[in-house]
């Protein structure tokens, strides 16, 4: 496990080997953490990326080819070292591939590989999943960044809310133990806003289909400063606290999403998975802004 670091004259920003994960950004004027510092007692991470499942499969099994296979909530990337495969001042570049210890969960080949490229106050975040077997290979990925919230001491939670530029209301699909459920809520938005609380969290995540969303801010009412997370066309989003929490607000972009409470746990019909053919690639990206 190493930590590296990335710098330029707005941004200091780290990134662990273990999970490819982003683990600090500082701004070199305010000296403001944006991300959140994985206090164990509450939440022990900081942005795990989320490999090869989003979310939760139901009773954590699913069947590929007539064999049940079992994967944890988020998949198993975010527990693993990464190599770092190139290394500049304002880019890194991590890979991760299968073994025999992923096989035994996922029988597929894959190499992922997750880079940051750091510019004046952005960070754009890029995935790569080739497939390098003479089989289709089926996955979903997602990011799952933790904010500080509030970010400066003289704050508090409620004193956040969330911007969605583009967005009027929003519709929520109710997760039931971290399972898709048919109910859905609709959200209007008061000025493409929503306040930030502990009770907004009460019952999980808020889930977004149907490429809902492209752009949230987390912003503060008090002092203007914030992150916004730019992902457009990615299908699935969320954001989410811990239940009772008032430290950190996770917004969360999504090429897959859990399972739903009544799926059949055939993974090539998955909802939300994604499908590479033999020596092909599947490339997606966010950015995210530090103001």
């Amino acid at each position: 496990m190493a930590v590296f670091q990335l710098q330029n004259k707005v941004l200091s920003i780290k990134v662990n080997s273990y999970g490819a994960e982003l683990c600090s950004v500082i701004s070199n004027e305010s000296q403001i953490e944006y991300i959140w510092q994985a206090n164990e007692k509450v939440w022990a991470r900081h942005a795990p990326n989320l490999f090869p499942i989003v979310g939760k499969l139901k009773n954590g099994k699913y069947t590929y080819q007539s064999k049940e296979y079992e994967l944890p909530q988020h998949g198993f990337a975010r527990d693993n070292e990464f190599i770092c495969i190139e290394e500049r001042s304002d880019f890194i570049l991590f890979e991760f591939t299968a073994n025999e210890s992923t096989l035994e969960k996922f029988p597929f080949h894959f190499s992922l590989q997750i880079g940051y490229q750091l510019t004046d106050n952005k960070i754009e975040v890029s995935y790569s999943v080739f497939n390098p077997d003479s089989k289709d290979l089926y996955f979903s990925i997602g990011a799952h960044p933790a904010f500080n919230c509030p970010l400066q001491k003289n704050e508090s939670f409620n004193d956040y809310e969330l911007y969605f530029p583009n967005n009027k209301s929003i519709v929520i699909n109710v997760l039931n133990d971290g399972l898709i459920t048919e109910q859905t809520q609709q959200v209007v938005l008061a000025n493409n806003r929503l306040n930030v609380s502990k009770e907004l969290f009460n019952n999980d995540a808020l889930v977004c289909m149907n490429a809902q969303i492209d752009e949230v801010q987390l912003v503060s009412k008090k002092t203007k400063h914030g992150v916004s997370l730019i992902s457009k066309e990615w299908p699935y989003y969320g954001i989410w606290s811990k239940k009772g929490t008032d430290q950190f607000v996770c917004l969360e972009p999504w090429y897959g999403i859990a399972d739903n409470e009544h799926a059949d746990g055939n993974f090539e019909s998955k909802t939300g998975i994604i499908i590479v053919e033999s020596e092909r690639y599947f490339n997606c990206s966010f950015d995210i802004l530090f103001f």
